[in-house]
């Protein structure tokens, strides 16, 4: 049985507790919060857990793993605490604020034999996962162009490319292993004072490959769709399309440049297939994972060197955007 506590029950952690109850090889025993209302919440549906405003608390008693579900300025000094004290280790997307927070946890994990997991919760998505072994389908993988924008919610301390890039790159990363080498950030304060509210990133890779993600809480309907082309075939991923989220493409364009002329494009258009995905919660899925690594000492499908990319990306953006310009990876 694995002993679980939760820290922070604002948004995504009621949904932790939810998942981790669900499960027969864990059990929710302690969950945090500095919110009065939150932890009356948890008290109403859940009155076995114990409650804290503390999560210091926590870490005095037999716990195995601690979900941290708090914001992203919160999340390595918890962390830190949690690792060092003995547990196991869930953290929210992004998993620290800066890349030396991110290294220094991992050190910390592995001199302690202990597990960071990171709740790049997409990287759990039947759709994504169907992606995954849909990839080597579309033949050389030639660009990932991915949009995300919806009206809101603006967050009060980070900017629109902390708050939703992080599931893109986590979707990145997780279905390429080639690795990054430039980035350029383009972004604007429209409306909120203080962050910019809307963004563009190209990330450039040496094999030719490219990435670029649109993220933006200014616009009048949700969007999340990305396309994966490559050069046989092309994939749709639509997360708000109920039935279809995932399409394959038979279509390309090939130039013949031994022509005479400089450009004779050739278009290809053919079938249209749509695979069955399975519907299963995201979160319920990578919950059971995280227990099983657990219960018999298996490597997370997503660890702290998982979060320590996106983070690495998040904090180039970050370097683009003040320096506008370029900048190496």
């Amino acid at each position: 049985m694995i002993r679980v506590a939760v820290i922070g029950l604002g948004y995504w952690g009621p949904n932790l507790v939810r998942n981790f109850e669900a499960i027969d090889n864990a059990k929710v025993v302690y969950a945090c919060d500095l919110v009065e209302e939150n932890l009356n919440k948890i008290r109403r549906s859940y009155s076995s857990i114990k409650l804290t405003k503390d999560y210091r608390e926590i870490l005095k008693e037999n716990i195995d793993l601690v979900c941290i579900a708090t914001p992203p300025a919160t999340h390595y000094e918890i962390a830190k605490d949690c690792l060092e004290s003995g547990k196991h280790v869930l953290i929210e997307k992004p998993m620290t604020t800066s890349t030396d927070e991110a290294l220094e946890l991992i050190d910390i994990a592995n001199d302690h034999g202990l597990k960071i997991f990171v709740d790049h919760t997409f990287v759990f998505s039947p759709p994504v996962i169907k992606i995954k072994e849909l990839i080597k389908d579309i033949g050389k993988p030639l660009y990932f162009d991915s949009e995300r924008i919806n009206l809101g919610l603006l967050q009060k301390d980070v900017n629109v490319i902390w708050d939703l890039a992080p599931h893109d790159f986590s979707i990145l990363t997780y279905l390429f292993d080639f690795e990054p080498e430039r980035l350029i950030a383009i972004g604007s304060k429209l409306r909120h004072p203080y962050y910019e509210d809307l963004a563009h990133i190209m990330v450039k890779y040496d094999n030719g490959f490219i990435a670029h993600v649109h993220v933006s809480w200014l616009s009048p309907v949700k969007i999340r769709k990305t396309i994966i082309a490559g050069d046989r075939k092309m994939i749709l991923y639509d997360d708000t399309n109920f039935f279809e989220k995932v399409k394959v493409y038979d279509k390309g364009v090939d130039i013949d440049l031994s022509k005479e002329s400089p450009f004779f494009p050739t278009y290809r258009s053919g079938d249209i297939y749509v695979p069955k995905i399975e519907n299963k919660e995201p979160l319920r899925i990578e919950a059971e994972h995280v227990v099983d690594c657990l219960l018999n000492n298996k490597k997370p499908k997503v660890d702290g060197y998982a979060g320590l990319k996106v983070v690495e990306l998040l904090e180039a953006c970050d370097k683009s955007l003040k320096e506008a310009k370029e900048v190496e990876l």
